[in-house]
């Protein structure tokens, strides 16, 4: 490799670039593994989400053949993004959606993310959200702190407010308090964190946070369970520590690879006025990713969480039916308790591979160059919430028990790493029905 030249970007520092590449000038490869080195490096630097699309060419040196001179070619994201805040109460579009499409449980606001700050892949986010859930916030991620760009750093804070908060689970649905005249949750949330990268592919991070919660009493009288020893303020310190291995293709929508990541986090130090917080617990995943063909894949995926047996707070039990922790079928309930896991499978088909267009009337090259694919593909889902203080007057069926999904759906994916999926799904208890989703199934 005799030189490594780039070209389109603007912004991003060489030395941001260089830090994903599996090679340097000077190295002598064979060219299958240079060949394999290469690609690898393109797809860890489309991996930054710093480039919209990424090129190579290589040249061979005219006095020696044996000599390569390779270019990358960017095309920039748009980093400094003022986004519209436009959200909903509900734990995902779907149970909002069922729910009378209530505009009144919005939130909106904006978010200031400043990507790729400086050009050294530095992230700075402002938060400032309003209605439903009221929101203040910031956070500052500076990835490389260190000459050899080992080492980085995280902070953050926040401050929020709601006049409404899921209180209790009842028929495996979520039960709300609401005061109109009144914040029934105030909460304070600070942390720093310390993170290293030794490697391209593994990350370890040591995040140090404090937590606030400001309840009022309705809450706890209503769910003893709400809050620990009927306290209607809880204050803590929490340590965690998180290792992650990334060996996927692409991180939005990966189709080949794996990733792994463990976390091990406690709540509750006896430090202050907690009322003997004590919450451990152990979160894992893992997801592999096959190519069978040039159109057909293959994904599996396992999420899991272990914690003590300590009385854990009602709102840190949350299990299946939060965030990505879905089994599909089960959109419209909540199942919560201190250990679960969850089983995922797909069998994809690309409907249509990635293409590239051009949008004649769009000048910038950072819009108007787009890429997207469309996938039809098959799943299975199993999951299972282990709850060992369930309550059966609350008729809460699904804790403790297996829960199985299946069906089909169409996946949409296109540039800023946006992913839009259209399924319809059938659950154990023969219930069916479509459901819209906006991240990768695995």
């Amino acid at each position: 490799v005799e030189n490594i030249i780039f070209t389109g970007n603007k912004v991003t520092k060489e030395r941001i670039i260089l830090r994903e590449l599996m090679f340097s000038e000077g190295d002598t490869l064979s060219a299958e593994k240079f060949t394999k080195l290469l690609e690898q490096s393109r797809e860890n630097l489309l991996n930054t989400s710093l480039f919209n699309f990424v090129t190579t060419n290589i040249d061979t040196s005219e006095a020696n053949r044996s000599y390569v001179n390779v270019k990358f070619d960017f095309t920039e994201r748009w980093y400094i993004w003022p986004w519209p805040i436009v959200e909903f109460a509900d734990r995902n579009f779907n149970t909002w959606w069922q729910d009378n499409r209530d505009l009144s449980r919005m939130s909106y606001g904006v978010v200031l993310k400043w990507e790729n700050f400086r050009g050294r892949k530095e992230t700075l986010e402002l938060t400032t959200r309003f209605g439903y859930i009221e929101l203040y916030g910031f956070d500052y991620t500076v990835p490389y702190l260190n000459k050899k760009e080992t080492l980085g750093l995280g902070i953050g804070a926040s401050f929020g407010r709601t006049k409404e908060v899921p209180v209790i689970n009842t028929n495996d649905e979520l039960v709300y308090y609401k005061d109109d005249d009144d914040y029934v949750l105030k909460n304070i949330n600070t942390y720093a964190s310390l993170i290293y990268r030794g490697k391209i592919f593994n990350t370890h991070t040591m995040r140090l946070g404090y937590a606030l919660n400001d309840f009022q009493d309705t809450l706890v009288e209503i769910n003893p369970s709400f809050s620990v020893d009927n306290k209607s303020q809880l204050q803590y310190f929490s340590l965690s520590y998180k290792y992650k291995s990334d060996h996927r293709d692409y991180k939005p929508y990966p189709l080949k690879g794996y990733y792994f990541d463990m976390e091990l986090a406690k709540k509750g130090f006896g430090l202050l006025d907690n009322g003997g917080l004590d919450v451990f617990y152990v979160l894992s995943t893992f997801r592999h990713y096959l190519q069978f063909n040039k159109r057909f894949y293959f994904a599996s995926g396992i999420n899991s969480k272990f914690s003590n047996d300590k009385d854990q707070p009602y709102f840190m039990q949350e299990a299946i039916g939060y965030g990505r922790d879905i089994v599909r079928g089960y959109e419209y309930y909540v199942v919560n308790g201190q250990n679960f896991g969850i089983f995922k499978s797909n069998l994809k088909f690309a409907l249509m591979p990635t293409r590239e267009y051009d949008v004649g009337f769009i000048k910038s090259d950072k819009f108007g160059k787009v890429h997207f694919a469309f996938y039809i593909n098959a799943f299975f889902d199993l999951g299972f919430v282990e709850n060992i203080y369930h309550d059966p007057q609350l008729n809460n069926q699904l804790e403790n028990s297996l829960l199985i999904g299946y069906g089909l759906g169409l996946d949409f994916v296109t540039y800023y790493d946006l992913v839009f999926r259209f399924e319809y799904a059938f659950n154990k208890m023969s219930e069916q029905g479509f459901f819209l989703h906006f991240t990768a199934p695995i």
